[in-house]
């Protein structure tokens, strides 16, 4: 097997165990969704995705949005924050702002 695939395996089996200890969900679940993050991140760092997540009111959202720099108007600011492995951060297109939500509440890409 070749490392970049061990590499990607790692990271997916890594978010899935993070997000079952968190979510107390089933185990198939939280692969689940480790496994539409990582599709969706892959996708994002090639140009704009459309994908729905589920807000914490409850609300579905879907958003646009990109991981690509060519895309990315934005300079960097401020201090460095910690960064939560729990949330996705990426950038929205049609706000032209960093949005976050958390991995768990991945609909659909």
């Amino acid at each position: 097997m070749s490392s970049q695939f061990k590499n990607q395996m790692r990271e997916v089996m890594s978010l899935a165990w993070r997000l079952f200890r968190v979510t107390g969900e089933a185990f198939a679940d939280c692969l689940r969704k480790a496994w539409a993050n990582f599709k969706l991140a892959a996708a994002m760092r090639t140009g704009i995705v459309k994908f729905y997540y589920q807000k914490v009111n409850g609300e579905v959202r879907q958003a646009f949005g990109t991981l690509s720099d060519k895309y990315i108007n934005h300079e960097a600011k401020g201090s460095q924050r910690a960064k939560n492995d729990l949330l996705f951060t990426y950038w929205d297109t049609e706000k032209q702002a960093f949005r976050s939500f958390k991995r768990f509440n991945i609909q659909t890409v």
